[in-house]
C-alpha cells in the first residue's frame, strides 16, 4: 500500500524540528570557534552519540540488514576488534592527539611536515567527505523511490531534498546543533530497528524466523582465514579491516577529530570513544537482527515479496521494500526518519567538517590569519557551496559496481588510511623529511585503488566472478605499503644526505 498520510506528517513533522533545532542554537553563536568546536565544552555522552550517528549513517542501516540477508552474519566478527581499538585509540594515541588542541588536525601537519603536506593532508579529506556524502545520499535517495513506489527519475529531486534539509540546520547551528540532532537521530534509528523485529515476531508468532543453520542457498563459504585473497569475507579479514579502519578514521579524520577537540579533556574525549562503540556494537547487533527477521518473514513468506525483487540479488532493497509495504502507519512513518536522520547525522557531520576544513587549513591560513577572526558568514558560505557540490556529484555513484558495502569500500574508504598515514606522522611518528611521506601516502593511494578495482584492472575470478583481492583487505594492504614505502624512502633520503 506504501507510506500513509500520517506517516508523511511524522516525517515533516521532525525535519521541522531538526530545523528549528538549528535555528535556536544558532542565535547563541558568535564565531567560527563555536561554530566549530562548541569551544570544547560538550558533554562526553553527546560527542559519543554524535560520532556513532556520524559514523553509522544510512550506508550502515540500509547494508548491515542487506549483507545479512545476502552473506550471513560474518560482518558481526567486527565486534572482537572493538576492545583493541578502544586501548589503542583511547590509551595510546589520543592523549597525544588532545595535545594539540585546534580546529583542525591538519594544521599539526604543517608544523612537522610542511604546508604543502597540509594542504595535501586537507584536499584528501574534502575528497574522502564529499564523496562519502555523495553516496549515502544516493543510497538514502534510492530508498525512499522504493519507499514510495516512485520512478528512478526523480532521483535528483530527492537528493536536492535531503542535502538542503541538512544544510538549512548545518549552517544555521554549527556543530553543537549537529550533535544535539545526531542523538535525536541515534535515537530514531534504535527505535526503527527495533520496530521492525518486534512487529515479525509478533507477525509470525515467535522467532522462527531466526536462523538455526548456515543459509547455503544465499550465504556464502566465510573461513576463519584464507590466503585466497579473493575470498569475499574472512573472520580474519574482518578483524583486520575494522581494526584498520576505525584507527584510522578516529585519529586522521576531522569529523571524528573535531568532535574529540570539543571534549573538555582526555577523558572526556576517551569517554565517548567508549560511547561510541557501545552504540556501534548495539546497533549492529540489531540491524544483523533486523536482516535475520526479514530473511525468514520472506522465506516463510514468498509471496509477500515483490516479483521484481529477490533476496539474492535485491538485499539491498528488501529493508526499505518492508518499511513501506509491510510496516503499519505510524511505526513506518517512524522508521522513515530512522532512515532519513540516518543520512542527515552524517551529511550535517560531512558538511560541518569540510567547513572546518576549508576556512582553517584554506581561507584563514592562506590570508594570514586565524579561524576565531573569520566571519561567521563565511563558514555558512563554505556549507552552502559544499552542499551544491554534493548534490551535483551524487547521480554519478551508480557507476561503481557492487552491493552497498563493496561500493562503500571501493570509493570513500580509500583514502581513509592515507590520511591517517599523514597525521600519524605529524603526531605519533618521526620521518626524516616530508617527501617521504609524502611518498608513502601516495603508494598507499595507489595500492588502495588497485585493491579496490582489482577486477576491472586485472578481471574476475571466472568462478566466483568476484574481485581477486577482497575490499577487507584494502585498508590493511594500503596501511602495509605506505608504512613501507615511507620507511623505505626515508633510509633512502638519510643515506642519500649522509
Amino acid at each position: 500500500m506504501g507510506l500513509a498520510i500520517v506517516d508523511w506528517v511524522i516525517f515533516f513533522i521532525y525535519v521541522a524540528t531538526i530545523i528549528c533545532f538549528g535555528w535556536l542554537i544558532g542565535r547563541k553563536q558568535t564565531d567560527s570557534s563555536q561554530f566549530f568546536i562548541a569551544n570544547s565544552g560538550v558533554s562526553p555522552l553527546l560527542i559519543g552519540a554524535s560520532l556513532f550517528a556520524t559514523l553509522l549513517s544510512t550506508i550502515s542501516y540500509l547494508s548491515l540488514p542487506g549483507e545479512t540477508i545476502n552473506k550471513g552474519p560474518m560482518h558481526l566478527t567486527r565486534l572482537f576488534a572493538y576492545p583493541f581499538i578502544f586501548f589503542v585509540v583511547g590509551y595510546l594515541l589520543l592523549p597525544k592527539l588532545m595535545a594539540f588542541r585546534s580546529i583542525s588536525i591538519y594544521e599539526r601537519v604543517e608544523e612537522q611536515l610542511g604546508l604543502h603536506m597540509r594542504l595535501f593532508a586537507a584536499t584528501m579529506f574534502i575528497l574522502l567527505r564529499v564523496f562519502w556524502m555523495c553516496l549515502l545520499i544516493n543510497l538514502t535517495s534510492n530508498a525512499l523511490l522504493i519507499m514510495v513506489g516512485s520512478d528512478p527519475e526523480h532521483l535528483p529531486f530527492l537528493i536536492v531534498i535531503i542535502t538542503v534539509v541538512a544544510l538549512i540546520y548545518t549552517s544555521l547551528g554549527g556543530i553543537r546543533a549537529v550533535m544535539v540532532t545526531d542523538v535525536i537521530q541515534t535515537l530514531l534509528l534504535l527505535i526503527g530497528g527495533a520496530a521492525v523485529v518486534i512487529l515479525i515476531s509478533f507477525e509470525l508468532n515467535g522467532f522462527s524466523w531466526f536462523p538455526t543453520s548456515w543459509q547455503s542457498q544465499l550465504w556464502d563459504e566465510q573461513p576463519f582465514f584464507s590466503f585466497d585473497l579473493s575470498t569475499r569475507v574472512t573472520f580474519v579479514g574482518t578483524l583486520l579491516t575494522t581494526f584498520v579502519w576505525y584507527v584510522a578514521t578516529q585519529i586522521g579524520d576531522q569529523v571524528s577529530v573535531q568532535r574529540f577537540m570539543a571534549s573538555a579533556n582526555v577523558g572526556s574525549a576517551r569517554t565517548s570513544l567508549a560511547v561510541n562503540l557501545l552504540l556501534s556494537g548495539m546497533v549492529a547487533v540489531m540491524l544483523t537482527l533486523v536482516g535475520f527477521s526479514l530473511l525468514g518473514f520472506f522465506q516463510l513468506n514468498p509471496s509477500e515479496l515483490s516479483s521484481g525483487l529477490s533476496l539474492k540479488k535485491d538485499a539491498d532493497q528488501i529493508f526499505p521494500y518492508f518499511i513501506s509495504f509491510h510496516l503499519p502507519p505510524v511505526v513506518s512513518g517512524l522508521v522513515l526518519c530512522g532512515l532519513f536522520s540516518a543520512a542527515m547525522s552524517s551529511i550535517d557531520s560531512g558538511v560541518n567538517s569540510i567547513s572546518a576544513v576549508v576556512m582553517t587549513d584554506y581561507v584563514a591560513r592562506l590570508k594570514g590569519g586565524s579561524t576565531d577572526t573569520m566571519p561567521l558568514v563565511y563558514a555558512r558560505w563554505i556549507s552552502i557551496a559544499i552542499g551544491v557540490a554534493v548534490i551535483l556529484l551524487s547521480n554519478f555513484i551508480e557507476l561503481v559496481p557492487g552491493n552497498i558495502m563493496e561500493v562503500t569500500n571501493k570509493t570513500v574508504n580509500l583514502l581513509s588510511v592515507p590520511i591517517f598515514l599523514v597525521v600519524a606522522y605529524a603526531v605519533f611518528l618521526k620521518a626524516y623529511s616530508s617527501k617521504s611521506v609524502f611518498i608513502g601516502t601516495l603508494s598507499s593511494i595507489v595500492v588502495a585503488m588497485l585493491c579496490a578495482f582489482s577486477g576491472s584492472i586485472f578481471g574476475y575470478d571466472p568462478i566466483s566472478g568476484l574481485d581477486p583481492i577482497s575490499f577487507q583487505y584494502i585498508g590493511p594492504i594500503s596501511l602495509a605499503v605506505g608504512l613501507v614505502t615511507s620507511y623505505g624512502s626515508d633510509l633512502f633520503f638519510r643515506f642519500r644526505g649522509s
